[in-house]
């Protein structure tokens, strides 16, 4: 592929960044179209809700649509750069908007509430209102749930400078940490996320050295993100009681559209799979030459690998596998690296972490990552694209029929890494360089079994431990400690006390528990290709066919309309956890055949 910029363009959206005169009028705009639309449903809530909510609802949708365009640069604009002052400012006024919007929109759900369960069935069954029902009827009862819709609004406004400034405040603190370190014989002032970068150093006292240099820095700000995680975990606690809700799983279980039954018999059959999962830690540390592995080795490579991959190398791996599979797939990732939709480049003030963002209106998509040229970052571009082209083949439906959840845009991304990975052994001759790439996939096992239970266990823990009141940072650390021996099966010798501190994740006030859908949509992503290497390219179609429906349906009714499978039950699962540790054996096999 020819040479390719490794910067995104959002210019295309606003030009001149967090300056743009567009983009601040854009705001201005939106603030004034809010009023004119709160005076609108003031006066449509006083006729006959059955015949003005088609209308109300759809307007509704159009100033969400018109809300996600700013709000999403807006999260570009922050994460290319975390010191960017008038991003910060962009972002209050927008996380305003939306909170404005929230509450005004609660005269909706009055509406809907309003109608008898005879009245609201007979609507959904109506033009133009029926193709998003599914959408529209999960809303309502989810509102039944919920306090009064008045009560609802008050609660969204003020959260603006409570709840969500928390998640703001840890951001901040963590985009101006960084660290020194010495790495190859040069001393260097690292950001957060380009330390993390270097946790798979080809030498292990890079890796410990950067390592102990976070865990030090985290301990120093330990104060302020406790503070922050606690404010986090004592207003969920204290929201869901007022709701009556007894358990802090109901709300990402149901915006995760599985039932109870689904999420814990994933769990206990990874339970049954970590056992061999132990295996491919200990021939690891073997290989490496240790007793035991370390929190800092668990992303080291073995093996041999090509060193320094160019992006233009990268973006023709994937472009060239995905089109096995998939023409169109190949196509539109064609399209992102040629087009700019990719932020791949490696300098400071970054934030930390891989995400993409979607932009429907324009059948586009902005990714964000560091690219260091290894094959894990050729892997997170496969990620980051499948999440693409989840959104490409969803952007002509109706908003609310692209609504899916978290574990299922997991499902695309991951589906689209194991397309590139297996092809990277597949086409690997060297047995050094196949071992490097089937440990490669064997660690992303390890880590959705291992690293996201421990995540998912500790704010289990963490959250039973806030009802009794505020959790100091040594306590987390133990809670995180605690929650690390379980799920990696006391295998490894020097664990991450700090990680509560540095995953983001927990300080995510949009989404609760951001961890189990990673492993739910790796083993269901799983499942999904363990079917498209049965059936070969005929399955794409089928395969495109799921993501379009992926936010028309409940998980479950999904898995059993395109897999024939009961996901309540562990026979699923289980085959899915024996197909992803199945590479295990390989990989021990070779590892003893190089020695």
């Amino acid at each position: 592929m020819e040479k390719l910029n490794q910067t995104w363009d959002l210019d295309v959206f606003y030009p001149g960044g967090s300056e743009s005169p567009q983009l601040w009028q854009e705001l201005d705009s939106l603030e004034e179209e809010i009023r004119e639309f709160e005076q609108y449903l003031a006066e449509a809530s006083k006729e006959d809700p059955k015949k003005i909510l088609p209308e109300i609802i759809e307007k509704t949708q159009e100033i969400q649509k018109r809300l996600r365009k700013p709000g999403t640069v807006i999260h570009c604009l922050l994460a290319q750069n975390v010191k960017d002052e008038n991003a910060k400012v962009l972002r209050g006024k927008m996380s305003q908007l939306n909170a404005t919007f929230g509450a005004i929109t609660a005269k909706l759900d009055d509406l809907m509430l309003e109608l008898s369960d005879n009245d609201w069935n007979e609507l959904m069954a109506t033009e133009p209102l029926k193709s998003i029902s599914f959408a529209l009827s999960e809303a309502r009862e989810n509102l039944k749930e919920k306090l009064a819709p008045n009560i609802e609004a008050i609660i969204t406004q003020l959260s603006v400078d409570g709840y969500h400034a928390w998640s703001s405040l840890y951001s901040t603190i963590a985009g101006r940490m960084s660290i020194d370190a010495e790495i190859d014989g040069t001393k260097r002032t690292l950001s957060i996320g380009q330390a993390n970068n270097l946790l798979d150093h080809q030498n292990r006292e890079v890796r410990k050295e950067v390592f102990y240099k976070l865990e030090e820095a985290w301990e120093k700000n330990s104060d302020l993100v406790a503070s922050a995680l606690n404010h986090i975990g004592g207003y969920r606690l204290n929201l869901y009681n007022n709701r009556g809700w007894e358990s802090v799983l109901k709300e990402p279980i149901k915006r995760n559209r599985i039932e109870p039954e689904t999420l814990q018999a994933m769990w206990d059959a990874i339970e049954e799979g970590k056992p061999k999962v132990v295996k491919y830690l200990e021939k690891k540390a073997e290989l490496l030459g240790l007793e035991k592995l370390s929190w800092f080795d668990l992303e080291a490579s073995v093996g041999k690998t090509s060193k320094n991959i160019s992006y233009e190398e990268a973006a023709d791996f994937v472009v060239k596998n995905y089109a096995v599979f998939s023409s169109e797939m190949a196509e539109m990732a064609e399209k992102a690296f040629k087009e700019r939709w990719i932020e791949a480049e490696d300098r400071p003030n970054k934030d930390q972490g891989a995400f993409c963002a979607g932009f429907p209106e324009v059948n586009q998509s902005r990714i964000f990552m560091t690219f260091g040229g290894t094959t894990a970052g050729i892997g997170t571009l496969a990620h980051e694209l499948g999440h693409a082209y989840h959104s490409y083949v969803t952007s002509d439906l109706h908003p609310m029929q692209r609504r899916y959840p978290s574990n299922l845009a997991e499902t695309a991304s991951i589906f689209g890494e194991l397309l590139v990975n297996d092809a990277a052994i597949k086409q690997a001759t060297d047995k050094l360089e196949k071992l490097a790439l089937l440990e490669n996939k064997v660690r992303s096992t390890m880590w959705f079994f291992m690293n996201l239970h421990c995540r998912f266990i500790f704010e289990v823990d963490f959250y039973e431990t806030r009802r009794k009141g505020l959790v100091r940072a040594s306590e987390l650390n133990d809670l995180m400690l605690n929650a690390q021996r379980k799920a990696f099966c006391d295998s490894l010798e020097v664990y991450h006390q700090y990680f509560w501190a540095s995953k983001g994740h927990f300080y995510s006030t949009g989404t609760p528990f951001y961890n189990f859908p990673y492993t739910f949509g790796y083993l269901f992503s799983t499942g999904i290709y363990a079917r498209a290497l049965e059936e070969g390219p005929s399955f794409a179609g089928t395969y495109r066919q799921l993501l379009r429906e992926t936010g028309m349906m409940s998980v479950e009714d999904l898995a059993r309309k395109y897999l024939d499978v009961d996901l309540r039950t562990l026979d699923f699962w289980r085959s899915a956890v024996r197909l992803a540790t199945s590479d295990i054996d390989e990989f021990i096999r070779l590892a003893d055949d190089v020695k």
